[in-house]
């Protein structure tokens, strides 16, 4: 981009930052002030129940993910903990104790007592309690060329997608937040929507097409779940992981469905949405352009990779909200796992207890009371995933002796 073309972004930015932006906005009159979440400390008599799950061995390699994005990241950046910060070098060492207890086999409720404070997660709400959902990398059909049956494209970060990461301009006021857009003529504008970008074809000419899919209804979902497989006409797999998106707010289709009284609340699930676009064809296009928001896409190694740039793992990766939950950190999750009869319908609910780093985030899992669990890759994944939301609690562990007063 040349510098007479990039010259009204400067400008744009030099209004952002310096035309009358108070260091505290004034509060509206009679406005109610948000609540923030508290991540409050729990005594070793109240600890949950911390027997595990699942196996060690997924344990060891989400926890190792964690310390080595922990050993690139500077000891003193912090992150957000609820309503105060935590920083890498007390999230590492909090992490490698944890590891030296796994590898030891002492992993056990007294020494965890002993060896760490730990805060639960307290959303704002009478309720307290946390809505966890799951989420899964698909496997899809695709081609390397267009045809009749493959013509659903795929596609890389647009060229003309700009991204204004507010957080180097000033780390206090800004910590999390960007601005994603594009310049048209001498102006900054929001970057385009999932119709302008499926209907229109506004990119068609501007962004590389990865690949093309045969549905464009999986096409969607691998959009939601943000990485993928695809299989090749001739056997071969591809994967792709997310690149990057439009800036747009996501709109859960589920919630629309809901209102429209097509699908009722306690049968909602990600069969359920995908049941009803196919049966509705005349509905399709028009309910999935009210997701605004559109995710580009890379060819990666190995995968699915997460917001740390790290693969992650399932069973043992969540995706959060970074404005509230600190990143790669370890937790314990308390929630409700589906068990299904051998025509694959869930019969029950029953307990589930893991231990769970936070390595991820997503377009819909906003505010600190969401987690999304990732359930892992194809359709055994896709079946636990698909219909879990369900309440939980998150507990947080930090080396004793290390977490500043809040």
């Amino acid at each position: 981009m040349s510098i007479r073309k990039f010259r009204p972004f400067l400008w744009f930015l030099c209004l952002f930052f310096l035309a009358g932006c108070p260091s505290k906005p004034a509060e509206h009159p009679g406005k109610k002030k948000v609540e923030r979440p508290v991540f409050e400390h729990v005594t070793p008599a109240n600890l949950p129940d911390l027997t595990d799950d699942e196996s060690p061995d997924s344990l060891r390699s989400a926890v190792l993910a964690s310390l080595g994005w922990y050993g690139r990241v500077p000891p003193d950046k912090t992150f957000a903990f609820g309503s105060g910060t935590v920083s890498c070098a007390v999230l590492r060492e909090s992490l490698a104790h944890f590891l030296d207890l796994l590898d030891s086999g002492r992993l056990d409720r007294q020494s965890l007592a002993a060896d760490f404070d730990v805060f639960r997660v307290r959303p704002p709400g009478a309720e307290a309690r946390m809505l966890v959902t799951g989420y899964y990398e698909p496997v899809l059909e695709g081609s390397l060329t267009e045809d009749a049956e493959f013509k659903y494209p795929l596609y890389g970060l647009p060229d003309d997608l700009l991204i204004i990461d507010l957080e180097r301009f000033d780390p206090e006021r800004f910590q999390g937040q960007r601005l994603i857009g594009r310049l048209e003529k001498n102006r900054v504008v929001p970057y385009y929507t999932r119709s302008e970008i499926d209907g229109g074809k506004e990119i068609d000419r501007g962004a590389q097409k990865l690949l093309w899919l045969k549905d464009l209804v999986e096409c969607f979902f691998l959009h939601i779940q943000g990485s993928g497989v695809v299989r090749l006409p001739d056997g071969r797999t591809l994967r792709v992981g997310y690149a990057g998106a439009n800036g747009r707010p996501y709109t859960s289709i589920g919630k629309k469905l809901i209102e429209m009284g097509a699908v009722p609340r306690e049968q909602m699930s990600l069969q359920a949405i995908r049941d009803y676009l196919r049966a509705h064809p005349q509905d399709r296009d028009r309910l999935m352009w009210e997701n605004e928001s559109y995710e580009f896409f890379r060819f990666v190694d190995k995968g699915p990779v997460g917001s740390l740039g790290r693969v992650i793992t399932g069973g043992r990766s969540v995706a959060s909200d970074p404005k509230f939950h600190p990143r790669g950190a370890l937790a314990f999750l308390v929630s409700e796992k589906p068990r299904f009869d051998a025509s694959g319908n869930v019969v029950e609910w029953t307990r589930l207890g893991r231990w769970v780093l936070n390595q991820d985030t997503g377009g819909a899992i906003k505010g600190p009371g969401r987690i999304d669990l990732f359930c892992g890759t194809g359709e055994a994944a896709e079946a636990v995933a698909g219909p879990m939301k369900q309440p939980g609690e998150m507990y947080y562990f930090i080396r004793k002796g290390l977490m500043p007063a809040q």
